[in-house]
């Protein structure tokens, strides 16, 4: 998504908490924007540290003087029975999912109110409108993110903020590596969705550059799937 943006001639500040693995993420940016007049920053910093979060916003509004897309795209998972998985463990993971999300809409809606427009986009999943089993806590936690877009739509609209979300199906992702490789599960994989396969990551990117560009500005408070056709095969 930030490659693309930043293709399409975007500024995009990077975020992440290990500084090589983010450094190697805004060279790839800066190297896809290098010839569209797009570039990438560094902005290092936990998003459950509302003070950092508070800060970084501050340091994009001070070089850049003015925010005109936020994408919360932090998430953690534990899969775990609800007979295994105390109480204690859902607030943390609300916390990086729900939570951090939240102030950085609050952060981001202050300078673009200030502006008159914005886009809110918020990474959500197709685990929000459909369950498994052993999942509860990371269902419940994109559940709430797909609810807080629609309401932060209505909240924000009036002030020409459009907010929105994009659910991803199964991406072929670092963090699903092991299940990319396992031959069972693509198996299954080309059984239940329509397109039959993994999506690459580059995949991704057109529905984060459609709702980050005029072309949808009559569009709030919906989720785009990107899935596959995962959720229209049965």
């Amino acid at each position: 998504m930030a490659s693309a943006l930043s293709a399409h001639g975007a500024t995009v500040w990077l975020n992440g908490r290990d500084a090589d693995s983010l450094q190697h993420a805004v060279d790839h940016c800066n190297a896809a924007g290098r010839s569209h007049g797009g570039s990438a920053r560094a902005l290092p910093f936990d998003v459950s540290n509302e003070r950092a979060t508070t800060q970084a916003v501050a340091r994009v509004l001070a070089h850049s003087g003015r925010l005109d897309v936020l994408i919360n795209n932090v998430g953690q998972r534990r899969r775990q029975p609800l007979s295994e998985l105390p109480a204690q463990a859902l607030r943390e993971l609300l916390e990086t999912n729900l939570v951090s999300a939240w102030h950085l809409c609050r952060e981001a809606a202050a300078p673009m109110r200030a502006q008159g427009s914005g886009r809110i986009i918020n990474i959500t999943s197709i685990a929000g409108p459909i369950a498994r089993a052993g999942d509860a806590a990371y269902t419940t936690s994109k559940g709430a993110l797909e609810a807080m877009t629609r309401a932060l739509a209505a909240e924000l609209g009036p002030q020409g903020i459009n907010v929105n979300a994009i659910a991803p199906g199964y991406f072929a992702t670092e963090t699903n590596a092991a299940m990319v490789d396992d031959p069972q599960t693509l198996a299954w994989l080309r059984q239940r969705s329509a397109l039959g396969r993994w999506g690459q990551p580059h995949e991704i990117a057109g529905a984060a550059v459609f709702l980050a560009s005029p072309a949808a500005s009559y569009v709030t408070g919906q989720v785009l799937v990107v899935d596959g056709g995962y959720l229209a095969h049965f």
